[in-house]
């Protein structure tokens, strides 16, 4: 899935992180979202990479990187440990400075970043999001109809891993798969993938983990945040899936000027997973963006 790329596992912080890297020029770092892997950007890697270094990881608890078990408070799934992950990544590979282009957890991921490490992120550009803190606190019937795993993976261990390991597949389907495209937007290389990886018991306990620590510890750090007025500085691209469920929630400009200096965006014509269902319109809004830094 990504011809010219090359495969990697490097130790950062206390755990290994899966990467494929490509291309040549600055630095950029793509990050995936749940419950899949860094092949979610095989379809725009290849035009990426003929502009900057692409680093496209795994994050901590999923696909091949590390998934250590889940600390009581699951401080080791913060976002701020989960970022840190990725700047020693970037720092091991050679790049002090780099620009993130994240989807979905991920993204969330990039956003504890570019708060904790102003010198190091350029620029931010978020895939299908709104701050995590924003979407708990305008839960509604919507969101959580349709987001329904943000509540059920945050159960106490081993409930849900539980129930999921009783059916890895059915889970992957009915949450790649219940979004507005169906399973369309993947191709069968990337759902093998990621079928192949939610097999795995430790991918499921990270996964929920990942979530646990979102509705947690990573909320008090956000909260933190406001009250001490820190927020995102660099300049800041937030896309959307205009077919998708985060608009019809929140405002995801608005919501992102609370807590970013420097932010502009868009809903594209697409649902949820913009890089698999609408590579070339993500494209041609991401390219403009990433290279007018240059």
């Amino acid at each position: 899935m990504f011809e010219g790329f090359e495969s990697l596992h490097l130790k950062a912080h206390d755990q290994e992180i899966n990467l494929v890297r490509g291309g040549s020029g600055p630095a950029l770092l793509l990050l995936h979202g749940h419950p899949q892997t860094h092949a979610i950007w095989h379809k725009v890697a290849g035009e990426l990479a003929r502009h900057f270094t692409v680093v496209a990881t795994d994050l901590r608890g999923y696909g091949d990187s590390g998934k250590p078990h889940g600390l009581p408070d699951h401080g080791n799934y913060a976002k701020r440990v989960m970022a840190q992950d990725q700047v020693e990544v970037m720092r091991a590979l050679g790049h002090e400075r780099f620009q993130v282009l994240a989807h979905d957890r991920g993204a969330r991921v990039a956003h504890r970043m570019a708060v904790d490490h102003p010198d190091r992120v350029l620029r931010l550009t978020t895939l299908d999001i709104a701050p995590t803190l924003a979407m708990y606190e305008h839960t509604n019937l919507a969101f959580a109809t349709q987001y329904w795993h943000w509540f059920f993976l945050i159960r106490p261990f081993p409930f849900p891993e539980t129930l999921i390991s009783a059916d890895p597949e059915l889970y992957l389907k009915h949450t790649i798969g219940g979004r507005s495209a169906g399973l369309a937007p993947f191709s069968a290389e990337a759902y093998a993938e990621y079928v192949r990886c939610i097999r795995d018991p430790r991918t499921v306990h990270g996964i929920c983990e990942d979530y646990r620590a979102s509705a947690g510890i990573d909320l008090d750090h956000d909260r933190e945040d406001l009250a001490q007025g820190r927020k995102v500085a660099c300049p800041m691209l937030a896309l959307w899936g205009g077919r998708g469920v985060v608009g019809k929630v929140v405002d995801p400009l608005a919501e992102w000027r609370r807590v970013a200096l420097d932010v502009r965006g868009k809903a594209l014509d697409c649902g949820h997973y913009l890089a698999e269902e609408a590579p070339d319109a993500l494209l041609a809004e991401v390219l403009p963006w990433l290279l007018g830094s240059l």
